[in-house]
Parts: C-alpha cells; structure tokens; sequence
C-alpha cells in the first residue's frame, strides 16, 4: 500500500484522517482494519465506488465487515485437497481417466490443474467415490455426467437456503440500520447456515433415495417375479 492510495483513499472518504501531532499523521487499529477491509474488497472484485457505498451503508464498520467476508470466504469442507499426477488418477480410474476425462473433471470443479502432469483435488472424497463406482463398471464418462447433474441440484438447494438467510436474517438487520449489537448474531448465523443446511439435505436425501431405491426395485422384482410365473405355466404345458 503506498502513501499515494492511502491519500487517494482519504480523499473518496473511504479512510479517516490520521491524528497529527507536530505535523506527524498517526494512523492505528482502525486505519488498519479499514486498509486491510479494502484490499481484501478489492481483490474479491469490489470497485472504489462500490466499497464507499457498502461503507456508507453500514456506517463505515470495519472490523466487523471484515470478519463477515473471512466467514464467507473460509472453505466449508473439513477435508484436506490433495495431489495427483495424471499417472496416479489413471491407475485409480483406468484407462478412461484420458486427456478428455481429465478436461471434463475439471470443468466441474474435481480437479485443478497444477501443471507438468499434477492435478489438485479440492474434495478427495470425490475421486475416491469415482474410483469405487468405476470398480462397479460404471463408465467414468456416465459418473461425470451425474456429478454434473448432482451439481445443478445442489446449486438450487443452496440457492434456495441463501435466499431464506437474505429473506429472514440479513434483510430485517439492514433494515434496521445494521445495529452494532447484531453482528455477532448475523455472523453466527451465517456460521451456521453451511453446516445445517448439509444436514438437511443429507436426511433429505436419505429420506428421498430410499423411497427411490425401494419402488425401482420394487418393480424391477415384480417383474422378475413375473417372469417366473410365466416360465413356469409354459414348463407345465
């Protein structure tokens, strides 16, 4: 940061005016969190103009914007990425983890490449997964697919939860002027929003693949069931 973006952001108002003594501009705590709230704006994608709205809304409260974005940017999921060469993904997804493959994974996100034949994967979990339905027979190219359709829901489920957060806890809190004394309350909500919306849609999910599992299989043993019967009046006759 150097003394001409600190002056250039004085002078939009984004910044306080430091304390002078003997002609010296003291800047502290709060100048610091300001700073550092900026720059991190400004690398999410926030404009100047955009940021002095944002401050001017909320009455210009840094600290507490700034522990907002950290809860919103902390990665959700507790599992470590790890590395793998593309020899290492062919051994564990055969033949058909190919140069295509490899470029699809990516677009959705499985994979990120690293360069020199090395992929990082953000969710292990999820090649593990791939690695066993393939054990299946399951071709990787149909897995894909599903994980791309899996997706699709999951960004409408997830649609749908922030919409609640922004409906029912963040509206009510902006429209009444971003009280000091609710952060905390809006901060632990939004904690919280992550995990309790996994939980509901894993029982959800539970309580859906069921049903699922048990009328395709239902009818697929009526079916089979049926052609027994039938194998058995053509013995008879």
């Amino acid at each position: 940061m150097t003394v001409r973006n600190i002056r250039a952001h004085r002078a939009r108002g984004l910044l306080q005016a430091p304390q002078v003594r003997e002609r010296v501009g003291y800047y502290g705590p709060e100048h610091l969190a300001r700073l550092r709230l900026i720059t991190r704006m400004q690398a999410d994608g926030f404009n100047l103009r955009a940021i002095e709205r944002l401050l001017e809304q909320t009455r210009g409260q840094p600290e507490q914007l700034l522990s907002l974005s950290e809860v919103l940017i902390t990665p959700f999921q507790g599992e470590q990425p790890r590395v793998f060469s593309a020899e290492e993904l062919r051994v564990r997804l055969g033949e058909q983890a190919d140069a295509k493959a490899l470029a699809r994974a990516e677009e959705l996100g499985l994979l990120v490449a690293m360069g020199a034949g090395r992929f990082e994967a953000p969710v292990p979990s999820l090649i593990d997964a791939a690695q066993e339905v393939v054990e299946m027979g399951v071709p990787l190219r149909h897995a894909l697919t599903v994980v791309q359709k899996v997706q699709q829901q999951c960004r409408s489920v997830a649609h749908e939860f922030v919409k609640l957060f922004l409906a029912d806890l963040w509206e009510p809190f902006a429209q009444d002027g971003y009280p000091e004394g609710r952060w905390e309350e809006v901060r632990s909500s939004i904690e919280r929003l992550r995990p309790l919306s996994s939980a509901v849609l894993l029982a959800s999910y539970q309580l859906t693949m069921s049903r699922e599992v048990e009328a395709a299989f239902g009818r697929e043993l009526a079916r089979l069931t049926k052609r027994r019967r039938g194998g058995r009046r053509a013995a008879e006759h």
